[in-house]
């Protein structure tokens, strides 16, 4: 959104500045013939030193502003006296510009491009002549600036509604670009010298463009969120539209016409602006949800890829088939036939009940107690480990997302048992009629325990965090860290 809107400032100013430059070489037509040389340099040079003073303020001093985050006295003084500098060649250039052009001896035909600065009679006299007027209008420029860096971060920070608020703003400012061309266009090239076109021109475009923003972006997304058409809606509309028609009639000389002109503006911007403005809403709405879907489907088949590679462990995998092959090998089948059928069960619900958006939470929790039991095959019997699990079903007939408590409880047993010290694991999992709560605490040893899972990456935290934001955005806390000598894990998410 950034760069477009950018990209429609830059292409305005550098079609703005073109037709300045057509301007200059033919200034009383096309069929009159290029200016003379003397008075053509300086106007395409003062020209030319605007648009590299604009071009230099957006792509350099800007953007090396925003990304100095860590020194931003050191920021605030580099931007301001490139402020300055740039002030100071301005005014300097618009006086070279005077100096060779002699506007006392020549007639510019109304090209006061010049008076903008201040030219004199006498240019060159003193080096700070239009330096004044031309800090004032960088300065102008730096709060425009500022206040579309604003904007742009207010849009960038709006959550679920970016897409849409992006849009419209990409929009407006692309008609911005028609807007203020088409009359400069006219003007200049005299193709339109009626005051009374340009009058209504500015009067009636500039209330739409009002009536366009403000419908779009505050009234249609506010108070017809639910599809129904309230009093307070018509009212907000019919009153909003009827300010917006007024601000520029007080420019008109003929008073006496005042009343009429702004009820004849109010008409057009209710029987036109309005619908034609619900019909785009409409339209980017849509738009605007499609790509927000699209993007929430590429996140989440990203979230669950990276889930799957995770989880599907071949070190986890290796060492259970090692652990039942020893386990046969001591005492026989029993133990290894109840291992096998829990590997059979975990690899069942990974590869069938892992696809589902939801799954029962017996589902999970049965998942939850093969993997802890299957750990615990690995472990040799110790006073000094302790594993301890209380998954109660009580009121836990909820639905929730397919493996999203695993990786707590992997994370546990990869980094929590040292069988040389005093290591333990404890696991809770309860229900309400609404909520859900689990949490893991286990130790964090001291000595370096050399074990193959401990050294892959697993799932991480940022996978689960990335799929509660899919699934349960502002119905979950999760908090995790390291308390004394233990590491502490608790998830609550909000059901209902």
């Amino acid at each position: 959104m950034k760069n477009k809107l950018l990209t429609h400032e830059i292409l305005f100013v550098v079609l703005f500045s073109s037709i300045l430059l057509v301007k200059a070489l033919f200034p009383d037509g096309f069929l009159s013939g290029v200016s003379e040389l003397p008075i053509l340099l300086p106007r395409i040079g003062v020209i030319l030193l605007f648009l590299a003073v604009y071009l230099w303020i957006n792509l350099f001093s800007i953007p090396a502003f925003l990304n100095k985050k860590n020194n931003r006295y050191f920021a605030w003084i580099l931007l301001l006296l490139q402020f300055a500098g740039l002030s100071f060649l301005l005014a300097l250039g618009v006086n070279v510009a005077s100096y060779y052009a002699n506007p006392a001896q020549s007639n510019y035909g109304g090209y006061a491009l010049f008076a903008w600065l201040g030219y004199n009679d006498t240019p060159l006299k003193t080096l700070s002549t239009g330096w004044d007027r031309a800090s004032i209008i960088l300065m102008v420029y730096g709060v425009y600036a500022a206040f579309r860096t604003y904007v742009i971060c207010r849009i960038e920070n709006s959550g679920a509604k970016r897409p849409y608020y992006a849009l419209i703003v990409n929009q407006v400012s692309g008609f911005l670009v028609f807007y203020l061309l088409c009359p400069a266009f006219l003007l200049n090239f005299n193709l339109i010298s009626n005051d009374g076109f340009y009058s209504a021109y500015f009067l009636v475009v500039t209330a739409m463009v009002f009536v366009y923003v403000s419908n779009t972006c505050w009234l249609f997304p506010r108070y017809l969120s639910s599809g129904k058409i309230t009093a307070g809606f018509l009212l907000r509309l019919l009153l909003s539209t009827f300010l917006y028609s007024f601000p520029l009639l007080s420019f008109f000389s003929h008073r006496g016409e005042l009343p009429v002109l702004w009820m004849e503006n109010w008409a057009v911007q209710l029987f036109f602006t309005v619908p034609f403005s619900w019909w785009v809403y409409r339209q980017g709405n849509h738009q605007a949800l499609e790509l927000r879907n699209a993007v929430w489907e590429l996140t989440r088949s990203k979230a669950d890829l990276q889930f799957l590679r995770s989880q599907i462990n071949p070190h986890f995998l290796f060492n259970a088939l090692n652990t039942l092959y020893g386990t046969a090998l001591m005492d026989g089948s029993k133990r290894t036939a109840n291992g096998i059928q829990m590997l059979g069960d975990m690899m069942r619900f990974m590869l069938e009940d892992n696809h589902q958006d939801f799954i029962p939470m017996q589902d999970e929790v049965a998942y939850l107690e093969n993997y802890i039991a299957l750990q615990k095959l690995r472990i040799l019997p110790s006073d000094q480990i302790q594993v301890a699990a209380e998954l109660s079903l009580s009121q836990c007939d909820h639905l929730i997302v397919p493996m999203l408590l695993i990786p707590f409880v992997e994370n546990a047993f990869k980094h929590g048992i040292d069988p040389d010290e005093k290591s333990w694991i404890i696991i809770e999992l309860s229900c309400t009629a609404d909520s859900i709560s689990f949490k893991v605490r286990n130790s964090l040893p001291k000595a370096l325990y050399l074990d193959p899972e401990r050294k892959s990456t697993g799932i991480g935290l940022n996978n689960v965090r990335e799929r509660l934001m899919l699934f349960y955005e502002g119905r979950h806390q999760l908090n995790y860290g390291r308390v004394e000598n233990e590491f502490i894990a608790e998830l609550t998410l909000h059901i209902s």
